[in-house]
């Protein structure tokens, strides 16, 4: 059936392994486990058995396949199911096994990237620790484990290494695959749904905004009243490229008694001759400084300006108001904020349009209209007159 295939060659790579074979005992010597799908194992000394496998909660068989001996068959679903194994010898039903992680070890590979990935897609996690009761096993950025790993003791973060070196009853892998038409890595189009809701949805998780902990009792250093803001992202068509947009911001905040503090990594960002500096009036506070050192100066802002990245997410999950400037994703993309500006009048929301892949490795893309006049109006036309407007209603409600 289309739902099996007869070996696992989509879900290993060098830096990132599964165990070759299943780890868990079945029958005499058959294995099994939940590593990249439900796998089956068939010993050379074993004859061929037929294997069935069940989604429980869809109630209804998704495969069944002859297995030869020496022979391996998963599930090509990656993403989590509910499965049953069910295991034949001849007509004979010798085994039978239902997904339960009670107490099992489960790994959850989380793609490394950006801050904002894994400030979405780690709450899912911790959801399925929370659904299934595992002893939950995680790999992700090394400075996003050791953001979370004080708030989460009940949480293994281990490195990639150490994970291909230990047996998991289960494995699952919250990231974007852009070439998954089949949908085996995601239940739909990743563009369909918001960041966060991605990973929910390969976790099988019912979604809501959740925010993941972060540890927030540093003393507050800045006694007057400050703004933080961010500028730069990774990709050019994230940036705030109107030329006035952050002086006049800037101006604006200032004059109504606000210290702005830039927390950018860099002064100055950018590639083939597209480059964004420190807004000119901010304070610079930008530097590679470890991400704790950020929430501890953002948690007392009295709210943050930034862009579709990393540091809003990390803002937002300071538990401050975000306002959020850009229209390369549709507001739906990113956590819900009732302070995004957005200009539909304008191109808007390629991120979101299953007909542009985005290449992360071009810092200048814009899909629609590179090379013509318009190229990045997304954000070029978000005017400060709307962002100080946005600003106005955080400041009347105090």
């Amino acid at each position: 059936m289309p739902s099996i295939a007869t070996d696992n060659k989509n879900s290993t790579s060098t830096a990132d392994a599964i165990p070759e074979k299943p780890v868990c005992s079945a029958i005499g010597g058959i294995r099994f486990d939940f590593n990249d799908g439900a796998r089956v194992y068939v010993p050379e000394s074993f004859g061929e058995v037929t294997c069935r496998f069940f989604d429980l909660d869809e109630g209804q068989m998704v495969g069944q396949i002859k297995v030869a001996p020496g022979a391996m068959v998963a599930t090509n679903k990656k993403y989590f199911v509910r499965h049953r194994i069910e295991i034949f010898s001849g007509d004979e039903a010798i085994f039978t096994h239902d997904f339960d992680a009670t107490g099992k070890d489960v790994l959850i590979r989380i793609a490394p990237g950006t801050i904002g990935d894994a400030i979405a897609w780690f709450p899912a996690a911790i959801e399925f620790q929370k659904k299934h009761a595992c002893n939950l096993y995680v790999t992700m950025d090394e400075r996003m484990a050791e953001l979370f790993s004080g708030q989460y003791p009940d949480v293994h973060f281990i490195s990639k290494e150490e994970a291909n070196n230990k047996l998991f009853y289960a494995t699952y892998r919250i990231g974007i695959v852009w070439d998954d038409k089949d949908n085996n890595c995601h239940p739909f189009d990743f563009r369909l749904a918001g960041l966060q809701e991605h990973a929910f949805n390969i976790l099988q998780i019912p979604f809501e905004d959740t925010k993941p902990k972060l540890d927030l009792t540093a003393e507050r250093k800045i006694k007057e009243k400050y703004v933080c803001v961010s500028a730069q992202a990774t990709a050019y068509c994230k940036t705030w490229n109107n030329p006035c947009g952050w002086v006049e911001t800037i101006d604006f905040l200032k004059a109504n008694g606000y210290r702005v503090l830039c927390i950018d990594r860099d002064r100055v960002y950018g590639k083939s001759n597209l480059f964004t500096y420190m807004p000119i009036g901010a304070e610079d506070f930008t530097g590679n400084l470890p991400l704790q050192e950020r929430v501890n100066l953002l948690k007392d802002a009295d709210f943050f300006i930034g862009l579709p990245s990393g540091l809003s997410w990390l803002a937002w999950a300071c538990n401050i108001p975000v306002v959020m400037i850009g229209g390369f994703s549709l507001p739906y993309s990113e956590f819900h904020t009732p302070y995004r500006v957005i200009n539909y009048n304008a191109c808007h929301g390629c991120w979101n349009d299953c007909q542009c892949k985005f290449d992360g490795f071009q810092y200048d893309f814009c899909p629609r209209l590179r090379g013509t006049a318009r190229e990045f109006e997304c954000n070029r036309l978000i005017s400060s007159i709307k962002v100080i407007n946005t600003i106005k209603k955080i400041i009347e409600k105090g």
